[in-house]
């Protein structure tokens, strides 16, 4: 049992003071004393300041106490004071909590605790033993799973404690018995979590070692031994280790074991640092001697002038500009230091672009701090000039002080950013703060006095410690929080809670400077209307007290009210859709009007329109247009009623003048109309030949005058700017007319191009639909409409409740219904069709697809260096980047590809390091890498270009092969080698290579004379052009055999092959001189004369008799010298000769060609010059990280629990990556590579971190290139090589070409993965954690953000403190950076941008990528960010980009057919859809995470995203709406890729796009999409509604037109009209009517995003390849998956507007695919598809049953056939892309679980997915929540299933000819005796079940009984049929069910009630009778064993293909085995 701690009552004064510092106890009393509950807001930070003081008190008394009291006597009173100890007074539920602790270096892999303490304390009992002190072995102390309280306190003393025990034991052990005395000071009585615990482990630990330790001292007191290890450890500059020692060794050396140092100060004395090691003694890094980065600091390091915050007395001068500003506004030291190391590096990294250079490059120059300024305050001077207000940036007129001060507003507005936490996305508020702090830091530096107090100005809130947190951030962040628990997790209404938007437009109005400064704490702004719990932090962190001055001016009696919601309501409401788009609306409006007009005058040219009648007539849309516009602005006035307490009295005012604008128009247009019409002015004649103007015209002219205005504001976009961003007050007033005054969209107009283009497009898209729409839909109406309206119908077939209708209104209205929401919907389908011929055309026109296969990279390699240098290769010169003609037809169309000797070495170095990357990722073989890379040597810097490999197999033995059977000429056979240039370059680097290595291999002169002699053979013939004549080709195929044989021997290069060596050399030279030179004796004679000249003894003839050979073993250097290059050519040389097949599968894996195709092609679209590496733009990537998957873990490798492995799943996927795996690193690799080569295949984080630091990689790779006088060819591996894993970068030498590297690396590129969780992983011994350790230990220049959440104790109650954590690893632990304490916990709406904006502070540079973690990058695609990120700086003319859109691809298609599905239907958005958006449209935003954000423009303007609650699910999209609506400009790149994993099973699918929904729905009733509806001109709105919100709408539509087709058929048919209608008028098939179905159906069938499919695959793939995709597709059922997967959009669109219920939907990233069971399917499709599937199923049952007009059942197929297939396709889709839903064993399996989920009750806990009673509360829980207008609209809507009983009830045979309505009343009696019997039923189960079950069996019998009696008797009596059976079925059941739903509506209001019960049961039995009528044909069909294989075959087509064996992956695990 673990001892409880207490007050200890230790005898001697000195212990008392060791223990427990009387300062702390009398603070503890005096704040208990505290009666003010005001005093307690700071309690924290006041105990945490005062702690610091006294411990410096108590260090002046306790001096001597070392001498007094030995550790030893220490150890032995805390034990005893530990066991002695008493239960405090008040217990916590923490002191219950254990952690397990033990000695673990490795926390997250240790075994138990209970083997952890059995090694305890068998080494305490051992180290006890008596003699055995040589034998004390150093176990390390867990220092990894801590109390949160002690972490950053005590965690750094027991890192060193186990660093340095093998060393010095004695000293490891004074570090944790100083780690000790810390914790106990800090919690004396344990109080926090875990912190018991922890002191009893540490303390038995100290105990165990305090004697052995004690015996290894070296020195004779612990004072000089750790004086002397910590000299030692200084001398070696490990000042990690030496800060621990120092603080160690002045409590042993002083005594004062509680003397405290503050964490920053600890990590100060570290010298821990992110990039630049600013204020360690280590100076010599690299990074500090860059130029700039010197500039930089001495600008900010510059404090000379500066006014002292403190007296001269406490003599704390700042050493920067940042720590000045510290003192004087009260920031936090971390985040002092995080914004110091931000600011340098951004000022050095303008200072290196700017051009011309600095003349004194160590003198930082005023542009690059005006740059910086300008990019920081832009949206701050926009801010001042919207509101009227002056800056408060003030400069001095002295000029030496200009830069010093623009540098110190610079670094204030940093420092508030980065402390403002959730402030952050609130940009405008951010400047307020600023405005009014730059005015107090004005004050300070020209020093100001104060009026009251005559003394020097200083800030309101002080700079004490944490001043601006606790009196700045705080009081805001409250009303955040207390608004956003005012959200409810999403079930509250948006108009009851301020969200972030809201509370930062109310710094939009000159109304925020009511709050003051200081700000008034009971201003209404702070009002939160209710009372909510805060943050626990709260308590400690609360509002700070408001000053004397603000209370004064503050009015004490007034009440603060809640402002409620500011300029825009969210309100949920399809109206929103007519409001942000109210401008379209109209126009379709009217011109279906006029079009309608048209037909029914019968007009066939709209010339005819000029006739005054028809004229008139189609200017009555004016009336129309006024009567929308009415609606319009009532619509505004009702929907921003609860924003009227924030709305302006000029915007009040706005409105009512517009409600009475609009009202006036709307009644005089049409009684001037109407006039008009009786008292004609003209007659017949034609209105050009003579001028008529009715007094309606006069009027109309009138009204159209503001539009006038408007379309000439439009076709000057630079005026109608002007207009709307001037403070004119002309300019004013006109704005304030047209749209309400805000401070953001304003002057957002493209320029005269761009409109241009987009509206050219707009126009003949638009001209195309209504041509089609008139001719095809409007016109073939009309006939048919008239004819109806003549009909008179005197009898229906059931009881017409409007029988004096005239006109027949209804069969005119069922009919013209779906033709008209055709026409509403139909304008996406056009723009479909352009957006692929367009988007095409526009992918041609930039070289998309120029190289798509590996063939036309082989025909077209030669070209690559040169279009590679021309792009990516710095320019030597400016002038060469001017853009001219010539350049831009360079660039385009004629890049020149003639080849530089020094343009293939860089070539070759960048194209060696990507086959490397292929190589390390398994996508090769050794032998593919071989054949792929490029020699590069100096050997060969003089020779002929040396291609890879696989571009020249083949091509020498074909050469041969021609030589030698070549019958001609020389010249043609010259002509046949040169004309295939690689054949040609073969044979050449063949002959230099081998003379290359006879070089080496031949070492006598007399040999080597005869190698000349050949060699100048060939040459003279050669020159001479006598080849065939003096050489004979016939030999050329034995003797390359001879030359392979020798080449395998020479890389071999054993010694016992010298012989056979020796005898080749003298048979290849035999078959040179003897068979194939015909003047062979000339030579021979040559020879013989050398021999004579040359030796003491004559040769009578070469070969003829001799005493020594010539190529004796004497003349040969073998084996040959260890020589790399020698070595890499005798191997290429043998591949070169020895291959004789084509290498046309090099690369073999599909991702390497694709990858490489990809690279070549994008070498030639256009992009940017690339810059030099130190004047490219510095970049971040940003990762946010939930609880996904790091690396797979062990046993996830191997469980093998559902039939295969994650590990045997990714054997057989990736086959070939798996065999190429083995081969690299042997048969039997490290359990760790394979944890790693599975996890670079899944959607992991570790995946997603190697690609991301492929940017490091490039960045170095690229300022290797670039250093000058540097041998290319030597240097390269220096410049590339790897860091060692877990090597920390300490270079002595900063010459160091690789340190040098790492520094440029470090000055452009951070990478940050914000972890939210991270510490709460690692307090819990969570893998994840170590794995995410492992990798920054793997990368060392990776960086991870995370929270911390940490428990103090105040008042004897822990509250929670939250900090922002930035970590790096060092000694393979991870080391804190910076710490930033927060205001409260910072995830308060959405999740991930919330995670996104806490670790922002911490990224650097000019861009930010924006990573998700399920994305991946390729060193090729790397190598091209610097061109990239030029996007930010080539725009000429126009906005800056202020966001770079990037091409992904999607690297999960190959899983299944669905993953393929997914992969097209992506790939097809990312680039055709986003091309087509960027240009022309002008309209793409930000849709997710490759895209690169200018940095500085949006954290100054609110973040990346937006994060308030369910309004911004889908955050991403949001940042693109906020950039473009602050004037910023979003482009899109496709020549640079960025890999991306999508979902690859049914479910996984559909909740993602059932997430995507709803986000799209909250979207559309956002302010967003609000003012970018009407601040975009006509046509750019257009673009935006119909890819964003339109979209989804318009999927809703086109379902609702079946329904509206279908309910309109049958109630036509139930009516008796149709029946009417086709005898009186004949009017059969209405071919309008099947136009309709046949649009909807083009949208249904996937066909809208299958044509931008189709063409992206032509353009990448070709068209043979594109339309054999597309077949396959096709054949996979792709059809039925996209109308599906319709379905899934509508549903959830539409639900969402209606009832909200939008949240995220986790899918899993899993690549295995498994069998999903029936009950999941069902409850995951119930409600979305099933229910919608029977309901058209009945529909379309009884239209065939009643119908008259298609009497041919082939007719009535054609029209309904789509109809049919989108229900039977809801109804099975599930099951038929279900892996083994035909499976007879898994039927059972099914079947099983789904009667045992029907059958569980539910209840309070139970899960929905154990009950059905659970899931369907669960379902219908949305219901409870809506608004009311959403009810009465739900109740409404399901009414429609009344119409079955009320039309089939009249045509039952029992009913007769009776139409009265008696007949349908006396039909409910049915529904209520069903009722009443399910009431019985159930009363007789509650009372008799249990007790009485034969009674209950009995009473069941005898109700069975009488229901049989009773259709007997209304068979034999009434004459009740079988059809009346089933008519009464399929009226009833729908009756049924929409009872059903409006129960649900009105369920708060009977629940309680006994009807409940019965319905319940009802409900009941309709879920089991959908889910037995679906699962019916699926047992059926799974009793045929083909069904499941053919099943099996659609859906892994791709992996039968690769012959893998699937069905082991799909046979899951049994749940009945």
């Amino acid at each position: 049992m673990y001892p409880k701690w207490s007050a200890l009552r230790p005898s001697s004064k000195k212990a008392v003071f060791f223990l427990f510092p009387s300062s702390l106890s009398d603070v503890r009393k005096q704040s208990k004393k505290a009666k003010d509950p005001t005093q307690s807001t700071l309690k924290l930070n006041q105990i945490e300041n005062q702690k610091v003081k006294d411990t410096q008190t108590k260090q002046k008394r306790t001096r001597t106490h070392a001498q007094y009291l030995t550790r030893s006597a220490s150890i032995k009173y805390l034990q005893n004071a530990i066991e002695t100890s008493q239960t405090p007074t008040r217990s916590t539920p923490m002191e219950e909590e254990i952690v397990p602790v033990g000695p673990s270096y490795r926390p997250t892999r240790t075994p138990s605790a209970a083997s952890l303490w059995r090694q305890l304390s068998t080494s305490f009992n051992q180290t006890r033993a008596p003699g055995r002190a040589n034998e004390y072995v150093s176990e390390p102390f867990d220092s990894e799973k801590l109390p949160p309280t002690l972490v950053s306190e005590i965690r750094p003393f027991l890192r060193v404690a186990n660093q340095t025990e093998a060393e010095s034991p004695r000293v490891a052990y004074l570090c944790r018995f100083h780690a000790f005395e810390k914790a106990h000071i800090m919690d004396p009585r344990s109080s926090s979590r875990g912190v018991r615990q922890f002191k009893t482990a540490l303390l038995q630990r100290l105990e165990q070692d305090e004697k052995m330790t004690i015996l290894r001292r070296k020195e004779k007191s612990d004072a000089r031994e750790l004086k002397s290890f910590y000299e030692s450890k200084k001398q070696s500059n490990v000042h990690e280790i030496t800060a621990v020692l120092h603080e160690v060794l002045r409590a042993v050396v002083s005594g004062v074991a509680q003397e405290t140092v503050g964490v920053e100060d600890l990590e100060e004395k570290y010298g821990r640092y992110n990039i630049l090691p600013l204020h360690t003694r280590d100076k010599r890094q690299p990074i500090m001697h860059i130029l700039e980065i010197k500039a930089a600091v001495s600008a900010v390091c510059n404090v000379r002038g500066l006014p002292s915050a403190h007296s001269e007395e406490e003599n704390t001068n700042a050493t920067d500009l940042l720590e000045w500003l510290q003192t004087w506004f009260g920031f936090q030291k971390g985040n002092v230091a995080n914004q110091r190391e931000h600011l340098i590096l951004l000022l050095a990294n303008i200072q290196v672009r700017l051009n011309p250079s600095p003349s004194v490059m160590t003198k930082l120059d005023d542009r690059a701090v005006n740059e910086l300024l300008m990019k920081v305050f832009k949206n701050y001077f926009s801010w001042c000039k919207f509101l009227s207000r002056k800056s408060n940036i003030w400069l001095p007129s002295v000029k030496q002080e200009v830069q010093q001060h623009k540098i110190l507003y610079i670094g204030l507005y940093f420092l508030i950013w980065g402390e403002a936490s959730n402030l952050r996305l609130m940009p405008e508020c951010l400047c307020y703060i600023f405005h009014h702090m730059a005015y107090e830091l004005y004050g300070i530096l020209s020093g100001a006095v104060s009026l009251n107090t005559g003394e020097k100005v200083r800030p309101a809130y002080g700079g004490e410690h944490e001043s601006f947190l606790n009196n700045v951030v705080t009081p805001i962040y409250n009303v955040i929080y207390e608004e956003a628990q005012k959200n409810k997790n999403g079930i509250s209404d948006h108009s009851i809670w301020r969200n972030y938007d809201d509370l930062n437009e109310f710094f939009w109005s000159v109304d925020c400077f009511t709050l003051g400064w200081p700000m008034r704490i009971n201003n209404d702004f702070f009002c939160t209307k209710i009372s909510s719990s805060r943050p626990s932090t709260n308590t400690s962190q609360t509002s700070p007290i408001p000053s004397a001055n603000s209370q004064g001016r503050a009015t004490e009696n007034a009440k603060p009210k809640w402002l409620g919601k500011t300029n825009f309501v969210e309100i949920r409401s399809f109206w929103h859709i007519f409001r942000s788009f109210d401008r379209m609306w109209t126009f379709f409006v009217l011109a279906l009007q006029v079009m309608v007009i048209m037909a029914w005058h019968e007009l066939d040219t709209p010339l005819e329109l000029l006739n005054p009648r028809i004229f008139e007539d189609v200017l009555s849309i004016f009336i129309t247009n006024a009567v929308l516009r009415l609606i319009q602005v009532v619509m505004d006035m009702v929907f921003t009623w609860k924003a009227k307490r924030t709305m302006s009295q000029s915007q009040k005012l706005r409105f009512i003048i517009k409600l009475l604008n609009a009202s006036i128009w709307a009644i005089a247009l049409p009684v001037s109309y109407t006039i008009s019409q009786k008292y004609p002015v003209c007659s017949t004649r034609n209105i050009i030949g003579e001028l008529c103007l009715s007094q309606y015209m006069v009027l109309v002219l009138v009204y159209l005058m503001s539009s006038a205005i408007s379309m000439a504001l439009y076709l000057v976009p630079a005026v109608g700017s002007y207009i709307e961003t001037s403070n004119w007050r002309v300019c004013k007033l006109l704005s304030w007319w047209c749209q309400p005054r805000s401070y953001i969209g304003r002057g957002m107009q493209e320029g005269q191009m761009p409109i241009l283009k987009y509206t050219g497009f707009w126009i003949i898209l638009l001209s195309s639909k209504f041509l089609f729409s008139y001719y095809f839909e409007i016109k073939p109406l009309v006939g048919p409409t008239k004819q109806i309206m003549r009909v008179t119908v005197n009898q229906y077939d059931w009881h017409e409740l409007f029988p004096h209708v005239k006109s027949n209104l209804g069969a005119i209205l069922a009919i013209w219904a779906p033709i008209i929401i055709v026409y509403f919907m139909d304008t996406q389908i056009w723009y479909s069709i352009f957006c692929t011929v367009f988007g095409g055309m526009y992918g041609i026109i930039h070289h998309l697809g120029e190289i798509r296969t590996m063939g036309m990279v082989r025909s077209r390699f030669h070209t690559l260096p040169s279009v590679f240098n021309f792009s990516l290769v710095p320019r030597s010169s400016p002038k060469e980047n001017k853009p001219c003609i010539r350049a831009f037809l360079e660039n385009n169309f004629f890049k020149d590809s003639k080849v530089e000797r020094h343009e293939i070495a860089k070539f070759a170095l960048v194209w060696n390091q990507i086959i490397e990357s292929f190589r390390s990722e398994d996508i090769i073989s050794n032998r593919e890498k071989d054949l792929m890379k490029m020699p590069l040597s100096n050997e060969s810097n003089c020779g002929p270009i040396r291609w890879p490999l696989f571009l020249l197999a083949h091509k020498f033995s074909t050469a041969i092969e021609m030589a030698a059977e070549f019958k001609g000429n020389y010249e043609g056979l010259c002509r046949k080698i040169i004309k295939d240039n690689y054949m040609f370059s073969a044979i050449i680097e063949c002959y230099e290579s081998l003379k290359y290595i006879f070089e080496y291999l031949i070492i006598s002169d007399l040999e080597k004379s005869v190698l000349k002699a050949i060699y100048t053979q060939v040459v003279t013939s050669v020159e001479n052009s006598t080849l065939l004549k003096d050489i004979k080709f016939d030999q050329l195929p034995v003797l390359r055999d001879k030359l392979a044989e020798l080449l395998q021997l020479l890389f071999e290069n054993r010694e016992n092959n010298r012989y056979k060596v020796v005898v080749l050399l003298q048979d290849i030279i035999e078959i040179v001189v003897k068979d194939m030179v015909l003047d062979g004796q000339r030579i021979i004679n040559v020879m013989n004369s050398s021999f004579k000249a040359g030796c003491a003894n004559s040769y009578i003839s070469l070969f003829g008799d001799h005493q020594t050979e010539l190529f004796s073993s004497n003349s040969v250097c073998f084996p040959l010298e260890d020589n790399d290059s020698l070595k890499e050519q005798v191997k290429r040389l043998y591949i070169l000769l020895t291959t004789k097949e084509k290498a046309m599968d090099v690369p073999s894996n599909l991702e390497a060609r694709r990858r490489i195709s990809f690279l070549s092609t994008s070498l030639f679209m256009d992009m940017p010059f690339a810059p030099w590496v130190r004047n490219m733009l510095s970049f971040s990537v940003i990762t946010p990280y939930f609880m996904e998957e790091v690396n797979f873990s062990e046993e996830e490798l191997h469980m093998n629990q559902d039939g295969a492995s994650i590990l045997s799943y990714m054997q057989k996927i990736y086959p070939d990556e798996w065999k190429n795996f083995l081969e690299r690193l042997g048969a039997d690799p490290s359990s760790e590579e394979i944890r790693y080569w599975a996890s670079f295949r899944g959607q992991t984080l570790s995946r997603t971190v190697r690609g991301m630091m492929y940017y490091r990689k490039a960045l170095k790779l690229q300022a290797f290139l670039e250093k000058p006088d540097l041998d290319i060819y030597k240097g390269q591996q220096i410049a590339i090589e790897q860091q060692p894993k877990g090597q920390n970068r300490k270079l002595n030498n900063p010459k160091d070409l690789p340190a040098q590297l790492d520094a440029l690396a470090d000055m452009k590129f951070t990478y940050v993965i914000s972890c939210q969780k991270f510490g709460e992983q690692k307090a819990a011994g969570d893998p994840h954690a170590q794995d995410i350790i492992d990798l920054m230990i793997r990368y060392p220049a990776l960086r991870v953000a995370y929270i911390e959440e940490k428990e103090v104790i105040i008042d004897e109650a822990p509250h929670k403190v939250y900090s922002s954590i930035l970590i790096k690893a060092e000694n393979n632990l991870d080391q804190e950076i910076y710490r930033i304490k927060l205001p409260g916990p910072p995830i308060i709406g959405e999740g991930k941008p919330e995670n996104q904006n806490h670790a922002i502070i911490f990224t650097r540079g000019d861009a930010l990528q924006t990573i998700d973690m399920n994305q991946d990058m390729y060193l090729e695609e790397a190598y091209k960010m610097r061109n990239v990120l030029q996007e930010f700086v080539k725009h000429q003319g126009g906005y800056a980009p202020t966001i770079l859109g990037l091409r992904e691809h999607i690297f999960t298609g190959s899983v299944s057919s669905l993953a393929g599905f997914m992969s097209y239907q992506e790939t097809s958005f990312v680039t055709i859809g986003q091309r087509f958006l960027a240009s022309p449209l002008r309209v793409r935003f930000h849709y997710g995470h490759p895209d690169i954000f200018d940095r500085l423009f949006h954290v100054t303007r609110g973040g990346i995203s937006k994060a308030s609650k369910t309004i911004n699910l889908s955050e991403d999209v949001f940042a693109g709406y906020n950039s473009t609506l602050r004037c910023g400009s979003i482009t899109y790149n496709e020549y640079i890729q960025v890999g991306k994993g999508r979902d690859v099973g049914l479910n996984q699918i559909s909740k993602f796009e059932a997430k995507v929904t709803n986000g799209n729905s909250e979207q559309t009733l956002s302010r967003d999409i609000y003012r970018l509806g009407h601040r975009f001109d006509f046509f750019r709105m257009l673009s935006c509604y119909f890819t964003t919100v339109g979209f989804y709408f318009n999927s809703l539509i086109s379902i609702v037109g079946v329904y509206v087709f279908l309910y309109g058929q049958l109630y036509l048919v139930l009516s008796g009209l149709e029946k009417a209608l086709l005898t009186q008028t004949r009017t059969k098939n209405m071919k309008s009517l099947e136009t309709a179905l046949a649009s909807q159906s083009f949208l249904q069938l996937g066909l809208l995003t299958g044509l931008p499919m189709v063409m992206e695959l032509c353009l990448e793939k070709g068209f043979r390849a594109a339309l054999s995709d597309f077949i396959l597709m096709q054949l996979q059922l792709a059809s039925v998956f996209f109308t599906f997967s319709l379905g899934t959009k509508s549903h959830y669109f539409g639900r969402t507007i209606l009832h909200g219920g939008a949240k995220y939907r986790p899918t899993g990233r899993k690549f295995v695919v498994f069998h999903a069971s029936f009950t999941e399917n069902y409850q995951l499709y119930s409600r979305s598809h099933f229910v919608k599937g029977f309901e058209l199923t009945f529909l379309l049952i009884v239209y065939n049953l009643f119908r008259k007009s298609y009497a041919n059942g082939v007719a009535y197929v054609m029209v309904t056939y789509s109809t049919w297939f989108m229900a039977l396709t809801w109804l099975f889709t599930p099951f038929l892309f279900n892996p083994l839903g035909f499976a007879w064993n898994k039927i059972v399996e099914d079947w099983t679980d789904w009667n045992r989920w029907m059958k569980n009750e539910g209840g309070v806990g139970v899960q929905p997915d154990k009950s059905w009673e659970s899931w369907w509360n669960y379902e219908n829980a949305h219901l409870r929540y809506s608004g009311l207008v959403s009810k009465v609209l739900e109740v409404v809507l399901s009414l429609r299933f009344f119409i079955y009983q009320y039309g089939l009830v009249y045509h039952l045979d029992i009913s007769g000819d009776n139409k009265n309505f008696l007949v349908y009343l006396l039909s409910w009696v049915v529904i209520i005796a069903i009722i009443a019997l399910v009431k019985v039923v159930y009363e007789a189960r509650r009372r008799l079940s249990s007790e009485h079950q034969l009674i209950f069996r009995l009473f069941k019998l005898v109700i069975f009984l009488i229901v049989i009696s009773c259709l007997v008797i209304l068979y034999t009596i009434c004459k009740l049929s079988i059809m009346d059976f089933v008519i009464c079925c399929l009226a009833f059941v729908p009756t049924g069910w929409g009872l059903l739903s409006i129960v649900q509506v009105l369920r708060p209001r009977i629940e309680y009630y006994g009807v409940w019960e019965p319905i319940q049961a009802i409900a009941h039995a309709y879920d089991y009778g959908m889910g037995s009528l679906i699962f019916g044909p699926i047992a059926i069909l799974a009793w045929m064993p083909i069904i499941s294989a053919i099943q099996t075959r659609v859906l892994f087509n791709q992996a039968f293909n690769r012959q893998l064996q699937i069905q082991p992956i799909l046979a899951g695990k049994s749940k009945y085995r």
